[in-house]
């Protein structure tokens, strides 16, 4: 099953353009798309729609798309991966690191680390708006709030909090996950083909709930990754915040280097 279609009902563009106006039609676009950041309707890691279908939603064929995102690409507000699709940018630098999409208790597994999960909280929420925006879900979707500790034999080694659209996922939050892997969940029990993710990482200091789980100090450094999981068709299906102890984990991705854009041949 993979049964997500053009979730949100559009981007919220479909009146954006004017024919009338003085102004070329992809600059208008991209003024509105500029806003839709600028006021969080777009958050970070958004996955916009293809070209095409934002085309068809404004009414303008697809290399005015085309020259409205290159604009916003070269002043950062967006980045263009190919065979991935476009995406709002954090705000940082973000080289992109081509890796195999595992979840955090796999890469655990095939490490040969026995982890236990600690499952904190699972239950149906409201989803927060911004993980609603990068999900694609309509208002009041209602999603699952899982919460986990994942223990080492030295200790809590991470701290999760995943959203997941629970509208996909009939009773998901009956699910026992200190007994059951997230992404095993998604793709056995209820056929979702999850097969592209985005991640990002950066070093953050220890906050709160994330402290308090990991044994930590506040303002200790950890090493925190945001992650939005995608399915075959591009749609996505779960958000996940994660907080690594790095003083007892150390993270590691295998890279394979294909054919650099723009690169010359060696002479």
């Amino acid at each position: 099953m993979d049964g997500l279609d053009a979730a949100g009902g559009g981007t919220g563009l479909a009146g954006a353009v004017s024919r009338g106006a003085p102004e070329p039609l992809n600059v208008q676009i991209a003024r509105a798309v500029r806003e839709r950041i600028a006021s969080g309707a777009w958050p970070p890691h958004f996955k916009l729609p293809a070209e095409p279908a934002l085309a068809r939603e404004l009414g303008v064929n697809r290399g005015t798309v085309r020259k409205a995102l290159a604009a916003l690409t070269d002043e950062g507000l967006l980045v263009q991966t190919r065979g991935r699709g476009t995406f709002v940018t954090s705000g940082k630098a973000e080289p992109s690191i081509a890796q195999r999409l595992r979840s955090l208790s796999e890469d655990f597994r095939d490490q040969g680390i026995e982890v236990r999960a600690e499952v904190v909280d699972a239950r149906l929420v409201r989803l927060p708006l911004t993980v609603q925006a990068l999900l694609g879900a309509e208002a009041n979707t209602p999603g699952l709030r899982l919460v986990r500790v994942f223990h080492g034999d030295e200790g809590p080694l991470a701290y999760l909090v995943n959203y997941v659209r629970a509208d996909l996922c009939p009773e998901i939050e009956g699910v026992d996950f200190s007994r059951e892997s997230l992404f095993g969940t998604l793709e056995q029990r209820y056929g979702l083909d999850i097969t592209e993710g985005r991640r990002s990482f950066s070093a953050e200091p220890a906050r709160d709930e994330a402290a308090e789980a990991l044994g930590l100090e506040p303002g200790a450094p950890v090493l925190y990754l945001e992650q939005v999981t995608y399915t075959r068709r591009g749609h996505a299906v779960e958000y996940s915040d994660v907080w690594i102890d790095s003083t007892r984990v150390k993270v590691t991705s295998l890279l394979d280097r294909g054919p650099v854009g723009g690169a010359r041949r060696a002479r």
